[in-house]
């Protein structure tokens, strides 16, 4: 099992720490944060995931790219691909929500 630990900024005083941990296809992430504590979105696991480092604090920033490398063929790659269809849905449905709502101005305008 491989095991990445990252310090980072957040908006308490102290830095949160992320924990990533590789075993075969499986990936695990972890962050001291109240979101993820409450079971939430964590914005720090996600950048770290995309390569982003940012905010990351410690010294081993360069090591965000090596998380993103750990994705492809993982079980936490399915979850991110489900998770972009969804969000191209809600893009599209707000689009049409929004038309809808264009055209129901429009013909109260009649």
């Amino acid at each position: 099992m491989e095991e990445i630990i990252f310090k980072v900024k957040g908006s308490a005083q102290d830095p949160y720490k992320v924990t990533f941990t590789k075993n075969k296809n499986n990936i695990n992430a972890f962050c001291t944060c109240p979101a993820d504590e409450n079971g939430q979105y964590c914005k720090h696991r996600f950048a770290i995931m995309a390569g982003e480092s940012e905010a990351v604090v410690s010294s081993n920033k360069e090591q965000a790219m090596v998380i993103k490398s750990w994705l492809p063929g993982s079980d936490l790659e399915e979850a991110l691909m489900e998770l972009a269809v969804a969000e191209h849905e809600h893009d599209k449905a707000k689009k049409r929500l929004s038309a809808a709502k264009k055209n129901i101005a429009r013909a109260m305008r009649q």
